[in-house]
Order: C-alpha cells, then structure tokens, then sequence
C-alpha cells in the first residue's frame, strides 16, 4: 500500500514520521565518534566537484588516518533523482570510514570551514548535514534504516527527544526560516490531530 504525504514545503513532501521519531537530544561525536559517516555518504555531483576544488585546502586538516590522494575520495557516479542534479556520487571508505572523517571522529570538511572562517557547513554535503533526515523520492523523511545501525542513536534508552527537535538547525538550512515556520504550523495540526500535546 502506497502511503499518500499531505504537505509539501519548498517542493519536498513531508513525512509527519519526523514529528514523532525518537532520536538523541543531540548530536554528539564525542559519544558516537561520527558514526553515520563510517560507511561513506553521498553526495550531488555539483558537492563532490566543490570539494575537489578545494582539495589542496582539505588535504592540509587530515589526519594520518585519513588517504592523501584526492582520486580515491569519491566513487563513480550515478544516476539519482533524489539529487538536485540527478547525479550522485559517494564518498570512498578508508580505514573503516569515510575518507573525510579523521579519527577523532570530526568531518574535515567541517573542520576546514570553521578553521578558515567559513560558515560550517560551506563544504559539508546535504546528505551529511541532514542526518538522520533524508530526502527519499521527494519526501523529506528519516532515514530509518541507516539510523537502525547506529550503536548509540538507534538505541531506546538514548532516544529522549525526537528528530524533529534535535534537527531545527539542519532544518531551517533545508527549509530556510519560513519553510521552518511551515513546517512548525504542519506538525501542530498533525499532532492535534493525534491528540498529542505539542511541547513548547
């Protein structure tokens, strides 16, 4: 049975999942070490080409865990229509996790922004930024599966907030203020619909 989503925001359909998915209260790598990133992640074609233009940069905020050679960053593309492009590229694994995550767990793109005094998030893919949110054949929903490996956030006696609340920030990056504004009306009529206080 094909579930039918009922508000779109800025193009995306939105699964009311991400109203009442437990999750963390945040993000934390100190806990975690980055672990969604361990198994790469993907990105538009038009991120990967951003990040290989700055790779001289990049390559000065590795670490010794990390590969040195930009030409064993990134996978072959693929077609994906769930990418503005239509094109999606992976990251490569190294050392048990995705070649931009040093071994304290940070994401070097990440690091290198903020380093450089760059916006954090300048360099970061969507995909990355977003999680455990994910945009899936036009539905910005959670991306279960993925979150059901994690060894920390998957389990129910961490999960004491929902990823809703958690992911305002990466949120209003996706939507911007007033998209995020939509979307707080939207959860509020679900919920009342549910019959489930609202928290302030």
């Amino acid at each position: 049975m094909q579930i039918v989503f009922e508000k779109i925001i800025n193009g995306m359909y939105i699964d009311p999942l991400i109203f009442t998915q437990k999750f963390v209260r945040a993000c934390d790598v100190c806990i975690c070490s980055g672990e969604c990133c361990y198994y790469g992640v993907y990105t538009d074609i038009t991120e990967s080409e951003k990040i290989m233009s700055e790779k001289e940069l990049i390559l000065k905020h590795m670490d010794d865990s990390q590969i040195k050679n930009p030409e064993k960053w990134f996978e072959e593309p693929q077609e994906d229509k769930d990418f503005t492009s239509g094109v999606a590229v992976g990251t490569e694994v190294h050392n048990g996790k995705c070649v931009f995550l040093d071994k304290q767990g940070f994401c070097t793109l990440q690091k290198m922004a903020v380093a450089e005094g760059e916006y954090k998030w300048k360099y970061k893919p969507l995909y990355c930024i977003l999680f455990p949110l994910v945009i899936s054949e036009g539905v910005l929903t959670v991306d279960d599966e993925h979150l059901n490996d994690m060894h920390y956030c998957s389990k129910l006696e961490n999960q004491i907030s929902t990823v809703y609340t958690c992911c305002q920030k990466e949120l209003e990056f996706l939507l911007g203020k007033n998209g995020l504004a939509e979307l707080e009306e939207y959860r509020c009529e679900y919920m009342s619909k549910l019959k489930i206080k609202v928290a302030v």
